[in-house]
């Protein structure tokens, strides 16, 4: 789409180029006879002379503006100008100027050596057709841009169908196996068995629980309740403490009475996955730091980590979807944990802060 607007450009602006010269050749001729009308009237004799069509010449010209000047340069008429700024000498000095820039003076030859001047620019009609090629080109990228947008926009679309209808049969798939899965704990636990064993698999159980939860809310508006963040985070956190080496250290800033509307399985799933990120870039050691701060009407949630850092040329894409810097995975993480903040719950999710060597901190920002 690109080359062919490039293409109806050139072609315009090749021929109206040629239209331009042409009549740009004509308006010279035009003022050469308005000239040789203005010399024959100065030098006519008024007792015995028809000047009838002289003066039709010079008034049939209401396209081109002129400006008759002498020898010493002083204006001796104009035409095609505006009247009333014309009252301004100042003005007429200026467009005076621009006419001895455009176009060489056509010189009126008269008695005892004297000489007139006519200066002249391109007319209103030839101005605008040599502007003409360069509007029809904005207005085909114009065109263009828009119909890329609509593009993109509907293929967006499409793939969050596809992604949505994902989710949700990944959720009825999990739904069966788990509901299975709890009614066997209780047998188990009705039947005295291992508490520790059966404990650890009803722990399992209600992970696939909440995990079936959270992909079923996803393309369905998720019911947003009065939540404590503090609760939210330090669940995600525990979660992970089991599962992560001993070397990783978290900490936790957050006060009490911080209430915000949130969906507790998508924010909690929204946590986890930004901490396991950060658990990556530390690679098995170093530390987690989640804080949170009342700014006016937001809170800002921060969660930093002593990684690796992110590139400055990735820090945008990573929450594209199917961006990973790992050898296996989707990388779908960060791009659902994008869509969750920005679209479920208003808020924005963005690299405040990322340095190689020393870390990065991520920034989720919600309205109170």
């Amino acid at each position: 789409m690109f080359i062919f607007a490039a293409g109806i450009g050139i072609a315009s602006l090749y021929y109206t180029d040629r239209l331009v010269k042409l009549l740009a050749d004509e308006e010279k001729k035009r003022v050469e006879l308005w000239a040789e009308a203005t010399k024959r009237l100065v030098m006519a004799d008024p007792s015995g002379a028809d000047l009838s069509f002289m003066l039709q010449v010079i008034q049939n010209n209401k396209t081109i503006p002129v400006i008759l000047v002498d020898k010493r340069d002083e204006i001796i008429t104009f035409r095609n100008l505006d009247s009333l700024r014309a009252l301004d000498t100042l003005y007429l000095k200026n467009q005076l100027a621009i006419m001895k820039k455009l176009h060489k003076p056509i010189i009126i030859k008269l008695v005892k050596g004297n000489r007139n001047f006519i200066y002249y620019k391109d007319s209103i009609i030839l101005t605008k057709l040599t502007y003409y090629p360069y509007v029809q080109l904005g207005i085909i990228l114009l065109f263009i841009l828009i119909a890329y947008f609509a593009f993109s926009t509907s293929r967006r679309a499409e793939q969050n169908q596809v992604w949505l209808g994902l989710s949700k049969e990944t959720a009825h798939q999990l739904g069966t196996p788990t509901s299975s899965l709890m009614a066997w704990v209780e047998i188990m636990k009705e039947k005295k068995m291992d508490r520790e064993l059966t404990d650890e698999i009803d722990k399992d159980t209600k992970r696939l629980e909440l995990i079936t939860s959270r992909f079923s809310n996803i393309g369905s508006k998720p019911i947003l309740k009065e939540t404590n963040l503090s609760v939210v985070v330090h669940n995600a956190l525990e979660y992970l403490k089991s599962r992560v080496s001993d070397k990783v250290q978290f900490f936790v800033n957050i006060p009490d009475e911080i209430i915000l509307p949130l969906n507790y399985a998508l924010f909690e799933w929204v946590i986890e996955n930004i901490c396991k990120n950060a658990i990556d870039a530390i690679e098995g050691e170093g530390a987690i730091t989640i804080t949170a701060k009342e700014v006016k009407d937001k809170i800002n949630i921060d969660i930093t980590d002593t990684g690796k850092g992110i590139p400055g040329r990735l820090q945008k894409t990573i929450f594209q979807p199917g961006f990973t810097t790992k050898s296996r995975g989707w990388g779908l993480g960060l791009s659902l944990t994008k869509r969750i903040v920005e679209i479920y719950h208003g808020g924005k999710i963005f690299v405040l802060f990322s340095e190689p060597d020393k870390g990065t901190t991520m920034r989720i920002s919600l309205k109170k």
